[in-house]
């Protein structure tokens, strides 16, 4: 089978959804790989590595020529146009973007939203919300050492004693347990909350303390536990009791890192303007959800800007900001899915009744396959 991969054309994108590594597999597989040239260099993977890899340099075309497809981000409208129909693309295509998913399907594409795949043990090695949330989650504690004018762990000096930062981590997910690991790795303080009760030993175990928000019945309880890992919006009271608290730890922090995200809805917001006033000049927020309208309302998507003393930051796609790492994690998450699709003789055969592709098949012979299952 012929394998393409084009170069990403997203602005600020600068993975690839192959690496050097992955191709040599894929040759070995009995595959051929044409990949554009200059396709991984933002990533820092030379077109020479490609070539020595096994692949085949090209044109944008000769990528999207290809029968199968890897991408990063969603095939946009001219890219849409240069496949043509019966292409099949794996990617993170946003199923959740109606108009787009509408989009590829009237383009007769083939596709396979990756972030779609279950939280199911099997699918760990193919989890790409993971792999890349879990960089996310690093860079933001990065992030927040660059626009904060004091250092994180505590220091004693002849001078004088400083004081350990303060950080608040909102949302103990993927993102929100590598930020709280790498802060207290820098040694600051660490607080995390979150609406799923099991957070709070996640949270203990990396040597954060957590914001026990308590339950006063049982559907509060039950709406906690979540859905496949993810949260599931909270009753008003619940949310205006944990408003209140964490409202108070974030004034006294100097830190705070937001990562609460929910499917296909608008982030919930957690800080307000209030809560921002309330902070000490010079603090820091950090906020991971302003693709999807972010967790404060101040936020402003891919700018950093000062508000009441504190700098908000709310640059997007934080992996892109790791790409060499954030391309080889996802393009392994690739190749471990690409196992699914293809059968011993290097051969396309989806297999429709695998819960994992069955998830992830979004579009085919066009119609719309999401939602629908």
């Amino acid at each position: 089978m012929q394998i393409g991969v084009p170069l990403e054309t997203v602005a600020g994108e600068r993975r690839v959804a192959a690496t050097p590594e992955t191709v040599k597999k894929y040759v070995k597989a009995g595959h051929s790989v044409i990949v554009q040239h200059g396709a991984g260099r933002e990533a820092s993977f030379t077109d020479e590595a490609y070539t020595e890899a096994g692949a085949t340099l090209g044109s944008a075309q000769d990528a999207f020529a290809a029968e199968l497809i890897l991408k990063v981000r969603a095939p946009q409208s001219e890219e849409l146009q240069s496949m043509g129909a019966g292409k099949v693309v794996l990617g993170m295509l946003d199923p959740f973007n109606a108009e787009h998913l509408q989009t590829m399907a009237q383009a007769g594409i083939t596709g396979f939203a990756l972030e779609a795949a279950p939280r199911i043990t099997r699918a760990q090695s193919l989890d790409v919300l993971s792999s890349q949330a879990n960089l996310a989650g690093y860079k933001s504690v990065l992030l927040a050492t660059q626009f904060y004018d004091r250092i994180f762990p505590m220091m004693m000096t002849a001078a004088g004693t400083l004081k350990a930062t303060q950080v608040v981590i909102m949302g103990a997910g993927v993102a929100g347990l590598q930020a709280i690991a790498t802060a207290r790795r820098l040694g600051a303080v660490v607080w995390a909350s979150d609406v799923r009760p099991s957070a709070k030993e996640q949270v203990e175990s990396l040597g954060g303390k957590f914001i026990d928000v308590p339950f006063e019945t049982d559907e509060e309880r039950e709406i906690a536990e979540g859905v496949g890992g993810y949260a599931r919006p909270m009753p008003q009271a619940w949310m205006e009791r944990q408003a209140a608290l964490t409202a108070q730890r974030c004034a006294q922090a100097n830190i705070v890192i937001t990562t609460a995200l929910i499917p296909g809805r608008p982030a919930p917001t957690l800080i307000t303007e209030d809560t921002v006033r309330a902070m000490a000049p010079g603090s820091v927020i950090v906020d991971l959800a302003i693709e999807r309208g972010g967790n404060c309302p101040l936020t402003v998507a891919g700018e950093v800007v000062e508000k009441h003393g504190v700098k908000i930051v709310g640059l997007t796609n934080l992996p892109s900001m790791l790409a060499t790492d954030a391309s080889a994690l996802y393009a392994r998450n690739l190749l471990d899915f690409m196992k699914l699709i293809v059968d011993e003789n290097g051969k396309l055969a989806i297999q429709k009744d695998d819960d994992i592709v069955k998830a992830c098949l979004v579009c085919e012979n066009g119609q719309i396959l999401w939602g629908k299952k």
